[in-house]
């Protein structure tokens, strides 16, 4: 929901449902990016009350066309970051296979090792 006014629609205070700093700080950090904004906070008008609200003062823009474009620019980062994360985790899973796969690998070595060790040990002993 938006509070302002049609006269001047650079200052705006915006409502949000259902939602809590993580959302309004992360909204105010990429929308005080932006250098068409001159103010942009936000407050909660109660603990109990899970609304949000944040207000955008612009440089003469549309405060809600700033705010909309400040959310599309989130949306971005978070896709980015989640396509980072994303490949990070696979790139773990990729190495941990591998050194997986080396230990059981040297682990077969060191069974062959023994084997000829204990061989030896028992030819040794039949010869004598």
């Amino acid at each position: 929901m938006e509070h302002g006014t049609f006269s001047d629609q650079s200052k705006s205070t915006f409502s949000f449902a259902d939602e809590d700093h993580t959302f309004a700080n992360s909204v105010r950090f990429t929308l005080n990016q932006d250098p068409r904004v001159t103010f942009c906070g936000y407050s909660i008008p109660h603990p109990s009350d899970n609304r949000v609200n944040i207000r955008v003062q612009t440089t003469g823009d549309p405060a809600r066309e700033v705010l909309k474009d400040g959310c599309q620019d989130l949306m971005l980062m978070c896709q980015h970051v989640r396509s980072t994360f994303d490949k990070a985790v696979i790139d773990f899973k990729i190495a941990e296979a591998k050194k997986e796969k080396e230990k059981e690998t040297v682990d077969e070595d060191e069974d062959m090792d023994s084997k000829t060790v204990d061989e030896d040990t028992d030819s040794n002993m039949d010869s004598e």
